[in-house]
């Protein structure tokens, strides 16, 4: 009797030995929520996005180490605050923007590739003699400040009007030997977040901000056919070090660079500092 579908046959490799036992996706149900709580900033924070997975590891016969987790890159990025008839702040990757990358990273930071390094990602240590069972998490979601005056200004007069905001994702989840770097896609998840917020400076703090629609969002896609990973999601920058904050005044006066993680600046330091204290700041948190 043939033995192609049993766990017993002798796998002809890592590769191959791999089982994705559950694997499960969303974006939770409940809206964006508004926090006008602070008069220097406007505060939102979106519905999470979230990965979950189960695999089971037949024994493996090889010295070798594997990692399992998820790898997540930015395909995708608007993000604009608008302020009356004066402009608009826009978070921004360059590169991406320009079409000179497919994706850029969005590791934590630290681990790369990886999301993160706590529930995002196992490890499995050859040889073993059993079947090895793990589960590995994820999510993801925003939850930035923005400044109710024009960033630009020394003034403290809300002027916010309108953020938009449309993001999308691809998600992997992964296998690499930590030798070789030796990388198995074993699921590719596609997702997308959209927000608009709508806000009448003239109302009273608490009452300016309206969430427009879409409401809810689209729910992630499991792909049929796994996508490869691009090479710059791999490696650093990650998207929030890549980010530059960007002014595009509608009339009198030049598109500047205000800002990027780097602390780089392109603009007056004291035309921004009504900028850097709030928004800035807040991103560290």
């Amino acid at each position: 009797m043939g033995c192609i579908q049993s766990l017993k046959c002798k796998p002809k490799s890592f590769r191959d030995s791999v089982i994705v036992l559950e694997l499960n996706t969303s974006i939770d149900s409940n809206p964006t929520s508004i926090d006008e709580a602070s008069s220097v900033v406007l505060r939102y924070r979106t519905p999470h996005f979230r990965a979950h997975a189960r695999l089971l590891v037949p024994p493996v016969a090889a010295k070798e180490t594997w990692t399992i987790g998820w790898i997540q890159a930015c395909n995708q990025m608007m993000f604009y605050n608008t302020y009356r008839d004066k402009g608009m702040s826009s978070w921004e990757l360059p590169d991406l923007r320009d079409g000179k990358i497919q994706a850029i990273s969005d590791s934590d930071g630290v681990n790369y590739p990886w999301y993160g390094n706590t529930t995002e990602t196992c490890t499995v240590v050859g040889p073993t003699k059993k079947d090895s069972k793990f589960a590995v998490s994820m999510n993801d979601n925003f939850y930035p400040s923005v400044t109710w005056g024009v960033p630009v200004s020394d003034s403290n007069v809300p002027l916010l009007s309108s953020i938009q905001r449309d993001q999308s994702f691809t998600t992997w989840l992964v296998a690499i030997n930590q030798a070789t770097s030796e990388t198995v896609v074993l699921r590719t998840i596609r997702w997308r977040m959209r927000l608009h917020i709508q806000v009448d400076p003239e109302k009273p703090l608490g009452q300016r901000a309206v969430l427009k629609e879409p409401v809810a969002q689209e729910q992630p896609q499991i792909l049929g056919k796994n996508e490869p990973i691009p090479p710059n999601a791999m490696v650093k920058p990650n998207a929030n070090d890549a980010q530059v904050l960007m002014w595009r005044p509608k009339k009198d006066g030049e598109m500047c660079q205000c800002w990027t993680r780097a602390k780089t600046m392109q603009c007056d330091a004291d035309a921004l500092m009504n900028l850097l204290a709030p928004e800035v700041a807040a991103w560290f948190e």
